[in-house]
């Protein structure tokens, strides 16, 4: 049965008082709920139809919750199925006694937006996000929202979107604005198909015989992996490598890309199964109290029952202070964090997290993530895996089943590991986590014992995205959670040199020669005094064998065991220079290389998404065209990775060819004064390819969420203190 919602609570009527709206309104939801209706045929559910014109008019005039259902575009995989969604909804507000509406915002995807220029348009949608909807809610008064929760930077710029409203009609005596989120269902990624696989097993025999084992090892690597987009990158690296070595024509190179690419989404879209922004947006939305749980992780789109619960919650939060979105995000963001941390997320939501609580009216930071996540240890309670079965469509499978709920196991399986979390903080269920989770049934991650993603029992005692600093710059984020222990022995605590580009389209060109490494060593990038200091670093146990080596044969022993390290310092990609890409596709093209990889640590002032074998460093701030530090490296530098104590400090060479760990970069920054202007002024004429409309300035820098300076100086609001519990009470951190 439909659950009555009560009028809304407010001073402004913007029905009753608006003569041309009188007209206008009531035909918009009238075919709203007709198509509505159509759309779903003999599926439909309820009453028969009674939306007249003069019905829909005497709810309007009544101050009926108004509530929009904000979906996205077709073009994005997580939209296709919006429609039915959309009517399901549409329907059980107008059988709640509410007055639906819809729109849809832009959603770019990053998929499509890789390796070419719309990736510098990608952080700048999630604003472009933001300002579109706060403007279509405040121009048709919207009391509140249904969400269709897509992928990439949508979550999040609706979040900060709703968030902003909510936050002005507080300040404007207005009823607070309400809004409960419908994540779209898990894309099921694909699989190789018999005769492909054996086609590109056959291609790695041939790369054998010819000698290139590491083609072969590193095609059989990725095909072990589920088809995702992501993939398809990964097998372009591979690919390309094979035939420019002439182990493939490029006629049989564009076939298997062509095959693999047909292969790889499901028809009915939806958020693709890696744990990447898509996903991990899912999980934070979700930690934030703004997902019901009915909707949280589904296979296929919703059924009406689901679509019901959700928004038959609502009624028990229109007009609660304690329920607009602002307060239930504020009141929920230590627990966003830690599930953010235990569920591995991506380190993109570092930034988002901090935008959406900027445009809530909260002062936040890089810093206050940074502080809540080591304010207590946060236990890895996340075994997920492209290559054993464990992606997201697995884990959705495992909610749909009953075994485990969603986010709500992994809030119990951290409260079980000693993590404090906020059990009085509100939901979208209209009750607190306390209530939901007095329900125990299906509540353990111990009932999934067939592949299990949510763990009761940690990996190991720490998780998350780590905030670093050093002497050439302020904040950068690395997830040091992507990498296996030994992994992270392999890099930690050692000296690396700099290979320097000064934009993306260098480093992509130059990371898929395969013959990159020869190159390096032919061209003595790297001094042979600091190599033979960095052997005596990185690699003590070795030096009384090679310390008499020449150049060739001491640099080919070191890239043989590992002892060579690089850090690839991509520069200018920072958001006021480009937009802040993400370098998914340099961090692809190294991952496929089997030897590259050992070698390697990424740093960028841009964004970049999964990991690489090495840490993945971004987001660094003061970036370069800021006259941040990141400017003012060159090829051959060398830098000291002490990733455990959350630093990264330019090395003096002189001191370490000595055997001493000296940190200093004041000097280099005076005397490399010439060369970084030379490069500010090639970087503001590659600034120009981006539309100038859609550039991101007069922003803040990415450790402050890169949000348009206004929505930062007017947070002035502290999370810790100015946020309220259901029953009015404050809460005490």
């Amino acid at each position: 049965m439909a659950l009555r919602y009560p009028n809304i609570d407010n001073p402004v009527n913007p029905y009753r008082d608006n003569v041309q709206g009188k007209a206008n309104e009531p035909i918009c939801v009238a075919g709203l709920l007709d198509r509505a209706k159509q759309v779903l045929g003999p599926a439909y559910e309820g009453p028969a139809p009674d939306w007249t014109l003069e019905a829909i008019y005497d709810r309007l005039e009544n101050n009926a919750p108004r509530i929009v259902i904000i979906g996205g575009s077709a073009d994005h995989p997580a939209h296709i199925m919006d429609y039915l969604t959309t009517a399901r909804a549409a329907l059980r507000i107008w059988q709640n006694g509410g007055v639906p509406f819809s729109f849809s915002t832009p959603v770019m995807c990053d998929g499509t937006a890789q390796s070419n220029q719309g990736m510098s348009y990608s952080l700048q949608s999630r604003n472009a996000v933001a300002e579109v909807v706060v403007n279509q809610i405040e121009a048709h008064s919207y009391h509140g929202a249904f969400v269709i929760q897509g992928c990439d930077k949508q979550p999040l710029g609706v979040v900060s979107a709703l968030a902003h409203v909510d936050r002005i009609r507080r300040l404007r005596g207005e009823a607070p604005f309400f809004a409960t989120f419908a994540p779209a269902h898990v894309l099921k990624g694909g699989t190789i198909p018999p005769d492909l696989r054996r086609e590109l097993e056959n291609v790695a025999k041939r790369a054998e015989g010819q000698g290139a084992d590491d083609i072969a090892q590193d095609l059989r690597e990725t095909m072990a992996y589920i088809l995702q987009c992501s993939s398809n990158t990964a097998f372009q690296g591979v690919l390309q490598r094979a035939r420019e070595r002439g182990i493939l024509t490029k006629e049989e190179h564009k076939d298997y890309e062509k095959r693999l690419a047909v292969a790889t989404c499901d028809g009915k879209g939806g958020i693709c199964a890696f744990n990447g922004t898509g996903n991990s947006s899912r999980h934070l939305v979700a930690g934030l109290g703004l997902v019901h749980p009915a909707l949280e992780l589904l296979t296929e789109p919703p059924d009406q029952e689901a679509v019901n619960r959700a928004l038959d919650s609502l009624a028990a939060m229109i007009n609660d202070p304690a329920f607009g979105v602002s307060n239930i995000m504020a009141a929920n963001v230590r627990n966003a964090i830690r599930i953010h941390s235990a569920s591995g997320g991506s380190t993109n939501l570092m930034m988002h997290l901090v935008a959406a609580m900027l445009y809530g009216g909260y002062r936040f930071s890089l810093w206050d993530i940074d502080r809540i996540h080591k304010e207590h240890p946060v236990p890895d309670l996340f075994d997920y895996s492209l290559t054993e079965g464990r992606d997201i469509f697995a884990l959705a499978l495992q909610c749909c089943s009953g075994k485990i709920r969603g986010m709500e196991t992994l809030f119990h399986e951290l409260l079980e590991n000693g993590v404090p979390m906020d059990l009085d903080a509100p939901t979208v269920t209209g009750t607190t986590w306390r209530e939901r989770l007095a329900r125990r049934e299906g509540l353990s991650a111990e009932r999934v014992t067939d592949n299990p993603i949510i763990l009761s029992e940690p990996r190991r005692p720490f998780s998350g995205v780590d905030v670093l600093t050093g002497n050439f710059f302020e904040s950068a984020v690395v997830k040091i959670s992507g990498m296996p222990t030994p992994q992270l022995d392999e890099f930690d605590k050692k000296a690396a040199f700099v290979l320097y580009y000064e934009n993306e389209e260098d480093a992509n060109r130059s990371l898929l020669d395969p013959d990159l490494l020869e190159h390096l060593k032919r061209k003595r990038h790297f001094s042979h005094q600091n190599l033979r200091a960095m052997l005596r670093h990185n690699g003590p146990e070795h030096v009384e064998r090679w310390k008499d080596m020449d150049y060739d044969e001491l640099y080919d022993h070191m890239v043989k065991n590992h002892v060579l390290k690089i850090a690839v310092v991509i520069s200018g990609q920072g958001p006021a220079a480009f937009g802040m890409p993400e370098m998914f596709t340099p961090m692809q093209h190294i991952n496929a290389n089997r030897t590259l990889r050992r070698l390697v640590t990424v740093i960028s002032d841009g964004r970049y998404s999964g990991v690489t074998y090495g840490a993945a460093i971004g987001h660094m701030t003061p970036e370069a065209l800021q006259g941040g530090g990141i400017l003012y490296l060159k090829t051959g530098d060398l830098l000291y990775l002490d990733l455990r104590r959350g630093e990264i400090q330019f090395l003096d060479a002189s001191a370490f060819q000595n055997g001493q760990l000296r940190f200093e970069f004041d000097s280099v920054r005076t005397a490399r004064q010439p060369l970084a202007e030379q490069r500010l002024s090639r970087l503001r004429r590659r600034q120009r390819r981006v539309a100038a409309g859609n550039r991101l300035v007069a922003h803040t820098d990415a450790a402050h969420g890169v949000v348009p300076l206004a929505v930062a100086e007017e947070a002035e609001l502290d999370y810790r203190s100015d946020v309220l519990l259901p029953k009015g009470k404050r809460v005490a951190r």
